[in-house]
């Protein structure tokens, strides 16, 4: 399937639209279904690119099915910034807000289902949707935030206690996702993270989407 390939929303579809936006502005039926016509569903296969180095970014995107990483290229591999799963959002930020050419790329890692606002489409929710400037407001606060809280947490522990607190957190994720891509999202070393993965046989936790 062409990655630029639509299809018009289910009611399941439509459901997890008003479930997400609901988290940060109640809304109304009638105020969910307006919000809705500016949205779009993606489908694409594993390992479809979605935003290449130096493109403009043209979409926010929440998933709905599936993992996307973000990532940078480097000497010795790709880091890791982004690892989105179910009920999260993932976009090249600067790049969509700015519109200037991405430093990130953006790729599927299993076939993949997003709900997606594009640039032209936001500013016209902006524009006629009433209440869509407080509601970005709110949805960029928060990935902002918690990108800032993630950050602090992690200089806080050493590598052991940030390999567990992340697993005790996403024990799924050793299943869904390569082995190298966790060390370089934990920005632990992989022979370093091998070592670790004992752990996990130790202290079993609870299973919760990545952030």
């Amino acid at each position: 399937m062409d990655k630029y390939d639509n299809i018009i929303p289910d009611a399941a579809l439509l459901s997890k639209i008003s479930g997400y936006f609901q988290q940060f502005l109640p809304l109304s039926i009638p105020e969910m279904a307006e919000l809705a016509r500016y949205c779009e569903i993606r489908r694409f296969p594993k390992r479809t690119i979605l935003i290449e180095e130096g493109e403009t970014d043209d979409f926010l995107n929440l998933v709905v099915q599936g993992i996307v990483m973000k990532y940078i290229r480097m000497p010795r591999g790709e880091m890791i910034l982004q690892l989105a799963t179910e009920g999260h959002i993932i976009s090249a930020e600067i790049s969509f807000l700015s519109r200037q050419p991405s430093q990130v790329i953006i790729e599927t890692l299993e076939p993949t289902t997003l709900i997606s606002l594009s640039y032209d489409k936001m500013q016209e929710a902006l524009e006629n949707f009433s209440r869509g400037e407080e509601l970005g407001r709110r949805i960029l606060e928060n990935m902002y935030v918690k990108k800032d809280e993630k950050k602090y947490a992690w200089l806080a522990i050493d590598v052991r206690e940030r390999f567990i607190n992340y697993m005790e957190h996403h024990p799924h994720m050793l299943q869904r996702v390569p082995q190298k891509y966790l060390a370089s999202y934990l920005n632990i070393k992989p022979e370093t993270f091998s070592r670790l993965k004992h752990l996990t046989r130790k202290r079993p936790g609870r299973e919760k989407e990545v952030i």
